[in-house]
């Protein structure tokens, strides 16, 4: 397993939305939700192809973090095509979305 950098906003599939949640106890369910929720506004059905948590380190391919220096979460959503990236509390969470009708 390679070591992967925190990501940043330059290495995000555009376009990226800043989403801010500013209840503490929001974690990573509740910031999901917000999420998708925010992705609906853009386009119907929105599906989360992959995410990544910096609270944890945790992130949704698995326990590979790199394949050729790119997270697997973000090379994942970009092979599937991802449309919108939505970006909760300046990266504390990441959400990479499939929209199946109209984009942003």
């Amino acid at each position: 397993m390679e070591v992967c950098e925190i990501p940043s906003e330059e290495m995000l599939p555009p376009p990226v939305l800043h989403l801010s949640i500013d209840d503490p106890g929001c974690g990573f369910d509740c910031a999901k939700d917000r999420a998708v929720a925010e992705a609906r506004k853009y386009g119907k059905d929105p599906e989360v192809l992959s995410w990544f948590d910096r609270r944890t380190g945790r992130h949704s391919q698995g326990d590979e973090c790199c394949v050729d220096g790119e997270p697997t979460w973000l090379a994942y959503a970009e092979s599937k095509g991802t449309h919108l990236t939505i970006e909760v509390n300046q990266g504390e969470y990441i959400f990479l979305f499939h929209q199946s009708e109209g984009m942003v």
